[in-house]
């Protein structure tokens, strides 16, 4: 009896024993301060924006808008490493980590950098574990400001602007976090602003500027091509609703001919309106062919000259993305 009560206080001590060791590398690793950053570390790693959110310390609750707030607009983290794990005399403690982070798609080469964070104990779990939160939310603000449009682009995730065109709308992003941020659309395109937010707290700020693209430019060029085509067709001096025409003081003996010259080498602008275009002042010419007889001694001659004009248009998309050309006149 004596042996077996002493066998099985030795198995139980070793138990406690164990335990106890199981507990404090816990502490020291997956439940310490440092842990609980890699933690949230790993939610931004895996793209899990609901994970990350859920984290203690990770608070919305200002007035800029979570629409980055998501999975599709993460960017890369990878290679996570604890630099530094202080306590401080306030019982906080700072962790330093070094990380590399970088956005979908991008060429870019991924880039080392480095984060602060203040963590505070937050309760104990169990009565054994210890339980942390963020003291500064790893929640940063961008300020976005969308010229001559309405959306934009983050990391390939389309938003719309919470303000209006030229105007900045704030929105929440994950800290730390690569974010290229730009537009591309069907016929509008905007040069890629790399953001790079490591300092936990920071405001960025960020100007997308709205361009029409090639095709935009092509498809208005081949429908005012097409359409001055169409003017070539009447056979008058002045063709109705078009932008070139020729007055002569002698008499018309053939019936006019005409032919492009030179076609309108079309530009695209942004409007005076948010979210329209133009195509300004542009210069071009047309070729008329036509006999006339002079009214002062009765000669024949050929009026073979190329009449120089002028086109302006205004661009505007329909609800249903329908481009609409109107022609501007002065």
């Amino acid at each position: 009896m004596r042996r077996t009560v002493i066998t099985w206080s030795a198995v139980f001590a070793l138990l406690i024993a164990g335990f106890a060791a199981s507990v404090v590398a816990l502490n020291a690793d997956l439940y310490s301060a440092h842990g609980f950053v890699k933690g949230y570390l790993s939610a931004l790693a895996r793209q899990d924006s609901a994970s990350a959110l859920e984290v203690p310390g990770v608070q919305t609750s200002n007035s800029a808008a979570p629409d980055l707030l998501t999975d599709a607009a993460m960017g890369q983290l990878s290679d996570v490493r604890v630099v530094r794990d202080t306590a401080n005399a306030d019982a906080t403690h700072t962790v330093v980590v070094e990380y590399t982070m970088a956005a979908p798609d991008s060429s870019e080469t991924p880039g080392t950098s480095t984060s602060e964070f203040v963590v505070a104990r937050d309760g104990t779990r169990l009565g054994l574990f210890p339980t942390w939160r963020f003291v500064t939310s790893p929640l940063n603000t961008v300020s976005v400001t969308v010229q001559h449009d309405t959306t934009f682009d983050v990391n390939g995730y389309t938003v719309t602007s919470t303000a209006e065109a030229g105007t900045p709308g704030t929105y929440l992003v994950f800290a730390p976090g690569r974010y290229d941020v730009d537009h591309e659309s069907a016929y509008l395109t905007a040069e890629t602003v790399p953001l790079r937010v490591s300092a936990i707290g920071e405001i960025s700020d960020v100007t997308v500027d709205v361009q029409a693209n090639e095709e935009f430019v092509a498809e208005v060029q081949k429908h005012v091509g097409a359409y001055l085509e169409e003017c070539t067709t009447q056979q008058v001096l002045m063709p109705t609703g078009c932008p070139f025409g020729k007055a002569l003081a002698n008499r018309v003996e053939s019936a006019p001919v005409w032919s492009m010259a030179t076609e309108p080498a079309v530009t695209i602008v942004p409007g005076v309106e948010p979210g329209t275009w133009a195509v300004p002042k542009t210069p071009a010419a047309a070729h008329l062919v036509v006999d006339v007889r002079s009214l002062f001694d009765g000669t024949l001659s050929t009026f073979d000259e190329d009449v120089p004009f002028e086109v302006q248009y205004a661009l505007t998309f329909e609800a249903d993305d329908r481009l609409l050309i109107t022609a501007v006149y002065e």
